[in-house]
């Protein structure tokens, strides 16, 4: 582990059965976020992600999203606001996604998550495949069971390696967002 790495950088990929209450903290997040980035918000702040999902298994981690005008001007004025309400902005460049601003909120001992924040600029379409997605899996439950079972796959195998867990899902959530088509478009 670098010096420099906080500790929940390393923290393993568990899965957990899905817990009712992880809905009840990403709405008072939305809340407190909505709050905290009011003078850059356009689209609000929307909870994604597997624990977004009723009955889905998923890291115990609320996963949040917000749309702004510009990224690097809304980090730059939100920064001091964040990091006082406890959310450690991931450099871009260690995050390597040009399309979002990553802030990861660590639970009061600082070894794990809690949260979670994506910012991305107004009308990029990760926005929509995010939503898509999401939206996928809490209309199919099928889907959403085939979905928790690769997760449980994936987790054992590279539970150690976060990067590696997400990119392994990478197959899946395409081929699911091109069966959901984009809204209005034949699937």
């Amino acid at each position: 582990m670098s010096e420099d790495a906080p500790a929940w950088a390393y923290e393993r990929a568990e899965l957990r059965p899905y817990d009712p209450r992880w809905a009840v903290r990403a709405a008072a997040e939305c809340e407190r976020l909505g709050d905290l980035l009011a003078p850059w918000l356009l689209s609000g702040v929307v909870h994604i992600g597997s624990t977004a999902v009723p009955g889905l298994a998923a890291k115990p981690v609320i996963d949040l999203m917000a749309s702004v005008a510009d990224l690097d001007t809304a980090v730059g004025r939100a920064s001091e606001r964040l990091a006082a309400d406890g959310w450690c902005l991931v450099p871009p460049d260690l995050d390597r996604r040009s399309w979002r601003r990553f802030f990861v909120k660590p639970d009061p001992s600082g070894r794990r998550r809690q949260a979670h924040l994506h910012l991305i600029r107004a009308g990029h379409p990760r926005w929509a495949e995010q939503v898509r997605f999401r939206d996928a899996l809490r209309r199919d439950r099928r889907l959403a069971q085939r979905y928790a079972d690769l997760k449980r796959r994936l987790a054992e195998r590279h539970g150690h390696d976060r990067e590696a867990y997400t990119a392994a899902k990478a197959e899946f959530v395409a081929s699911v967002l091109a069966e959901h088509g984009r809204p209005g478009t034949p699937r």
